[in-house]
């Protein structure tokens, strides 16, 4: 059970402090965007009105996608924040399902990855309401209902960047862990893979749909 702390990582000195990179993470997370784009580059392959399979299954999954969005945050800012949806989704749950293959990692169990997809998303977020509001409509709503609850609103806003990330690195990490443990007391041939369809696929999804949609969901409280 050695392996379950252990971290290749790349040390750089810099200005006196050391950057610390986790290089499994940065692997996994690359193997992640070929994935996804061989995945793309074969189902636009050929496109026709009657769908191959493969064409049929990507139309599914960004239409429903898009229509989530567009009820969410309405036609208009749907067609700016939809592909982006897509996208965040696609990589979560290709990053929650890599697990299942030998000898490979989810990026997702790495707290840093999380942390940046929910700091990106919270960004992503203020920006939009920003834009929609303006600064000064947008800057008033952290004093509602009264001027001195402005810290708490602020804690509030901050303490869905935890929230978001903590729960989806949470998920995938524990369920690594119970993985790797059961398979240590059953010598890998009893529950591990039920264990690895079940947190693979099963809890993957799940995550990857709740992360995406608090992300559009943080974005409508923002737009709207």
């Amino acid at each position: 059970m050695g392996e379950l702390g252990k971290l290749h990582q790349l040390i750089i000195p810099f200005f006196g402090h050391n950057i610390t990179i986790n290089l499994e993470v940065v692997v996994m997370t690359w193997i992640v965007f070929v994935l996804l784009i061989v995945l793309g580059l074969f189902t636009t392959r050929k496109k026709a009105i009657l769908p191959r399979p493969l064409q049929a299954l990507g139309e599914l999954i960004v239409s429903l996608l898009y229509g989530l969005t567009e009820d969410a945050l309405g036609r208009e800012q749907a067609q700016k924040y939809a592909p982006l949806v897509c996208a965040l989704f696609l990589f979560l749950l290709t990053s929650n399902w890599l697990g299942i293959i030998p000898h490979l990692e989810e990026p997702t169990k790495d707290l840093n990855t999380t942390l940046g997809l929910g700091l990106m998303g919270f960004v992503i977020a203020h920006y939009a309401g920003i834009k929609s509001k303006g600064f000064k409509a947008y800057a008033k709503e952290y004093f509602q209902p009264i001027f001195f609850m402005m810290p708490l609103n602020l804690i509030g806003e901050l303490a869905k960047i935890v929230s978001i990330s903590f729960r989806l690195f949470g998920n995938i990490m524990g369920g690594s862990i119970i993985i790797l443990v059961v398979s240590y007391l059953t010598y890998n041939i009893v529950l591990p893979p039920f264990l690895y369809a079940f947190f693979g696929l099963f809890v993957g999804t799940i995550q990857a749909f709740v992360f995406t949609m608090l992300t559009v969901v943080y974005i409508s409280v923002q737009v709207k």
